[in-house]
């Protein structure tokens, strides 16, 4: 049966496109009768005729993608892209580095585990880069017999 004037009226009633109005072809015999936008009115208010829902771009996916990021997968030498100092910038790596040095020497200075002449020593060979993180700091102390 054809329809196509009525699914266009419907159409700029529901506001929509052509292909998203929905007829139910058990009544499509009273739609055939509708001649009127009124007509059309009556019908949509009784259901017979429907505006479809949009299609939509599911983001389960890159959901499904994002929870296994954070778990840490994906991130592999073929999922990078760039140079290492782009991925973590030196500055960033280093700061993170000379802090936890930095914290760590406070700390063993304030426990009275290395005396105040010791900490400074080791102060200022954190901050020439002698240290490569706090296990190394450690090493040497143990090395060097420094802690207490």
């Amino acid at each position: 049966m054809d329809v196509s004037v009525q699914r266009r009226m419907a159409s700029e009633l529901l506001k929509c496109g052509i292909e998203r109005v929905w007829i139910d072809p058990e009544q499509l015999d009273r739609v055939k009768m509708a001649m009127s936008k009124d007509d059309i009115r009556v019908l949509i208010k009784e259901g017979v005729i429907k505006k479809k829902q949009k299609k939509g771009i599911s983001s389960a996916r890159v959901k499904k993608l994002k929870e296994q990021r954070k778990k840490g997968r994906r991130r592999g030498p073929g999922s990078r892209r760039g140079a290492a100092g782009a991925r973590t910038p030196p500055k960033e790596k280093w700061m993170s580095t000379i802090r936890a040095l930095r914290k760590t020497l406070k700390q063993l200075r304030d426990e009275g585990k290395i005396d105040r002449t010791v900490y400074r020593k080791l102060y200022r060979m954190a901050k020439g880069g002698a240290f490569r993180s706090r296990g190394h700091l450690f090493l040497y102390m143990k090395e060097h017999e420094l802690l207490k």
